[in-house]
């Protein structure tokens, strides 16, 4: 491996480490809109990962498999919003 991949691996590791503290914020978060914010940032971490996993590996096609996730991730959150203000949320 290459020094490039090392730090590319390491980058990954240190955003899956800060997906577990939204995960913290998911189960503990005292509002909905705590949660909604964790929830993306998680989705928004994985789209990170998967693409510096991809640069790592040297597979471009997994970047398309990134950019799935992330408009997946997005109308996730929209979704979440509008049900949340339907339901009498304050977004």
């Amino acid at each position: 491996m290459t020094f490039v991949e090392d730090v590319l691996l390491v980058a990954a590791a240190a955003f899956v480490l800060t997906s577990l503290v939204g995960v913290y914020r998911i189960v503990r978060g005292p509002t909905m809109p705590d949660r909604v914010i964790a929830v993306n940032v998680i989705g928004s971490n994985t789209v990170i990962v998967i693409a510096l996993l991809a640069a790592a590996i040297g597979e471009p096609g997994a970047l398309d498999i990134a950019l799935v996730y992330a408009l997946l991730n997005f109308v996730l959150s929209i979704a979440i919003s509008k049900f949340s203000v339907e339901r009498g949320g304050v977004l």
